[in-house]
C-alpha cells in the first residue's frame, strides 16, 4: 500500500509545471515557480525519490505515427483467483499496444485502453490476448470515434 507524500504549495506548482511542460531546463521551471535554481532541483530530486514523479515521458500523437485506432475493452474472467487476475495482468502487460490495464468493480474484470494501427491489427490482438486465453468468459470492445479530450495532468 502506497503513502500519501505531504506537498506544499511550491511542490504543487512544480508538479503543476512539469505536468504541463516536464522537457523545461531547471531554470526555466525555476524562473516559472519563483524560487532559486538550486532549490528548484532539490525540490524535484525530493518528488521523484518520493514517487510523486513517477517518470517523465513524451506524448506522441497516435495519428502521427500511425496508430489511429483507440479500443476501450471490457474483460470478463473465468475464474476470478488472485492468481489468475495476476496472470491475465502479466500478459496485457507483455503488449506494447496495451497502455492501460485496470482492474475494476462491479461489472467486469478489467478494463483495457489499446491503442493499435486499424482493425486487423486490434483483431490480431484480440486472438493473441483474449482468444487463446482460456480464462477470458467475455470480451466487449467500444471502438473511438473521436477523442474530445485527453489529458495526463492530476489535479494537486
Amino acid at each position: 500500500m502506497t503513502t500519501n507524500v505531504s506537498l506544499d504549495e511550491l511542490d504543487r506548482r512544480i508538479l503543476n509545471a512539469l505536468q504541463t511542460d516536464a522537457s523545461q531546463t531547471n531554470a526555466e521551471l525555476a524562473e516559472q515557480v519563483h524560487v532559486s535554481p538550486p532549490t528548484c532541483l532539490r525540490r524535484v530530486k525530493q518528488l521523484t525519490e518520493n514517487g510523486v514523479i513517477a517518470r517523465q515521458v513524451a506524448i506522441v500523437d497516435p495519428e502521427k505515427v500511425g496508430a489511429r485506432l483507440t479500443a476501450i475493452v471490457e474483460i470478463t474472467l473465468d475464474i476470478q483467483a488472485a492468481e489468475r487476475m495476476a496472470d491475465f495482468e502479466k500478459l496485457a502487460d507483455k503488449e506494447q499496444a496495451v497502455l492501460q490495464c485496470y482492474r475494476v468493480a462491479p461489472g467486469p474484470d478489467f478494463v483495457l485502453i489499446i491503442q493499435v494501427a486499424d482493425m486487423p491489427a486490434y483483431h490480431a490482438l484480440a486472438h493473441r490476448l483474449f482468444a487463446t486465453h482460456a480464462n477470458v468468459r467475455n470480451v466487449k470492445a467500444y471502438f473511438s470515434t473521436f477523442r474530445s479530450k485527453f489529458d495526463t495532468r492530476i489535479a494537486v
